[in-house]
């Protein structure tokens, strides 16, 4: 991983995926070149995919709501069970598993307070064993994610589970799948 790769990986995550051509100017490889460095990012499970970013408002769903969610009891029967009906609702977004007061925090989007309410009576109320659950509404956005903060330093820090040494970097991977990222032929027509 080097500065390129870290650069790629930047504009990819804030603007989405682009030709190859344009990608490749923007960082000074020949498209070809380009292409093969996101492949590679794309095989080491650096990008897992792409997705476009939606305007919630513009599709009617504006209302941001978090919800931290206690369970009755912390077994992995009840966790297993809450997370597993977490998934089957499309109206939840995101679940995390957290440390602290909560066990859980939920986001969830509503077009109103008068559909959170729905929400909260046919999908919420519906989540095994919850003992207690406690409703945020964001007032508004002051940083959306863009992405996260990506350097060469970072993504071969050896603490991460990588490794970048002689141009090879293997992202959590035993060291007969080691993935070349930073040498490829043609990467002197920059």
């Amino acid at each position: 991983m080097d500065r390129i790769d870290t650069k790629l990986l930047h504009l990819l995550q804030r603007e989405g995926p682009k030709p190859a051509a344009e990608l490749g100017e923007i960082v000074g490889l020949s498209p070809s070149a380009c292409h093969r460095r996101i492949r590679a990012l794309e095989a080491a499970g650096i990008i897992t995919g792409y997705a476009a970013r939606l305007d919630p408002e513009a599709i009617g769903l504006g209302l941001d709501v978090f919800v931290d969610i206690s369970l009755t009891s912390q077994s992995e029967e009840a966790l297993t069970a809450f997370e597993s009906a977490v998934k089957s609702f499309d109206e939840i977004l995101e679940c995390q598993l957290l440390s602290g007061a909560s066990d859980y925090r939920l986001r969830v989007a509503a077009r109103n307070v008068a559909d959170f309410d729905r929400l909260h009576r046919h999908c919420l109320s519906r989540l095994p064993g919850v003992a207690a659950m406690h409703s945020a509404f964001a007032l508004r956005t002051i940083k959306a994610f863009e992405g996260y903060p990506v350097s060469a330093a970072q993504v071969g820090n050896p603490a991460r589970g990588s490794q970048n040494s002689g141009g090879w970097l293997t992202p959590l991977l035993p060291s007969s799948q080691h993935i070349p990222v930073t040498r490829f032929a043609d990467d002197g027509d920059r």
